[in-house]
C-alpha cells in the first residue's frame, strides 16, 4: 500500500503538467453582484412586480390550487366580515354627524343621504375595507410566508417539485381579489344603514328621505367603480404581502420587520392606486347632486 501511493502521486503530477491546471471556478456576473448590492426596497419591489405578473399568467392558464384557494377565501372573507362591518358602521355615523351639521344650516337636509351615499360608494367603503384587509390579512400573509422562508419550508416545496407561486401566492391573491368586492358591498350597505338609523333617531330626518336621496344620487357606474377599485386593492395587498414574505431574511426579527413593512407599503400603494383610479373614473364635472335639488 505504501509503495503504490508515490506512484499515484507521480502519475497525477504528470497528468497535471500535461493537461495544465484545472479551470478556475466561474466568477459571478457583474449584474448579479450589483443586484446583491442594490437597496432592499428595490429588489423587493422587483419581486412584487414579478409575482404579480406570474399570478396573472398562471391564473389565466388555470394553474390554481383549489383547496388552498378555498382555505384562503375563508380566511379573507368570513373572518374579516365582523371587523369590516363594525368599522364601516361607525365611519358612516361619523360622516352623518358632519354632513347633517353643515347641510342643516344651508337648508339642504334632503341632500344628506345622496352625499353620504356617494362618499360611501366611491371612496369610503373600498378604502376602509382595504385598510382592514391590509392590517389583518396582509400582515398574516407576510408573516406566514416569511416564517416559511426563514425556516426553509419554501425550499422544501421546490425539492418536492411543488411550485411555491402556485401553492402559496396564487390562492392568496385570488382569494383576496374575490373577497374584497363582496366585503366592500357589505360595508357600503352596513354603513348606509347605520347612517340612516342615526339620522332618523337623533336628527329626526325620516329614513325614507335619506334613502330616496341615495337612490336619486347614485348611478350604476358608482358601484361599478367601487368594485373595480376593490379588486385592484385586494390584488395589491396580497401581492405586496406575499412578495415581502418571500424576501424575508434574518430569522424571527426579519419576519417581524417584513410584516410591518408589508402593511405600510400595502397601504401606501392602495392610496396611490385610489388616487389614480379616482382621477380616471371621476374626472370632469359631475351631475349627481343636480338630482337632489
Amino acid at each position: 500500500r505504501a509503495s503504490i501511493l508515490p506512484r499515484r502521486t507521480v502519475r497525477a503530477r504528470a497528468t497535471w503538467e500535461a493537461e495544465g491546471p484545472p479551470p478556475a471556478p466561474p466568477q459571478p456576473l457583474p449584474a448579479l453582484e450589483s443586484a446583491k448590492e442594490a437597496p432592499r426596497w428595490a429588489w423587493r419591489s422587483a419581486c412584487a412586480f414579478l409575482l404579480g405578473g406570474q399570478v396573472v399568467l398562471r391564473a389565466s392558464r388555470g394553474r390554481i390550487h383549489a383547496k388552498n384557494f378555498a382555505t384562503q377565501l375563508r380566511t379573507v372573507g368570513p373572518s374579516s366580515l365582523g371587523v369590516a362591518m363594525l368599522t364601516s358602521s361607525f365611519v358612516g355615523m361619523v360622516f352623518t354627524i358632519q354632513f347633517v351639521r353643515e347641510f342643516t344650516r344651508l337648508g339642504l337636509t334632503r341632500s344628506v343621504g345622496g352625499v353620504l351615499g356617494l362618499a360611501l360608494a366611491r371612496e369610503l367603503s373600498p378604502v376602509i375595507t382595504a385598510v382592514i384587509l391590509a392590517g389583518r390579512v396582509g400582515s398574516a400573509f407576510a408573516a406566514e410566508i416569511g416564517s416559511m422562508q426563514v425556516s426553509e419550508q419554501v425550499d422544501m416545496l421546490r425539492v418536492l417539485r411543488a411550485d411555491p407561486v402556485d401553492f402559496l401566492v396564487t390562492p392568496r391573491v385570488l382569494a383576496t381579489s374575490v373577497a374584497m368586492p363582496l366585503l366592500t358591498v357589505i360595508c357600503f350597505t352596513v354603513g348606509l344603514a347605520a347612517s340612516t338609523l342615526l339620522a332618523a333617531g337623533v336628527y329626526h330626518i325620516p329614513a325614507n328621505v335619506i334613502l330616496d336621496s341615495v337612490v336619486r344620487a347614485l348611478r350604476p357606474w358608482d358601484m361599478i367603480a367601487a368594485l373595480v377599485k376593490s379588486v385592484c386593492f385586494g390584488y395589491i395587498i396580497a401581492v405586496v404581502s406575499c412578495a415581502w414574505g418571500f424576501t424575508t431574511r434574518g430569522g424571527a426579527k426579519g419576519v417581524g420587520e417584513s410584516t410591518t413593512s408589508a402593511v405600510v407599503i400595502s397601504l401606501v400603494c392602495v392610496f396611490i392606486a385610489d388616487f389614480l383610479l379616482s382621477y380616471l373614473f371621476f374626472q370632469g364635472e359631475g351631475d349627481a347632486l343636480k338630482q337632489l335639488t
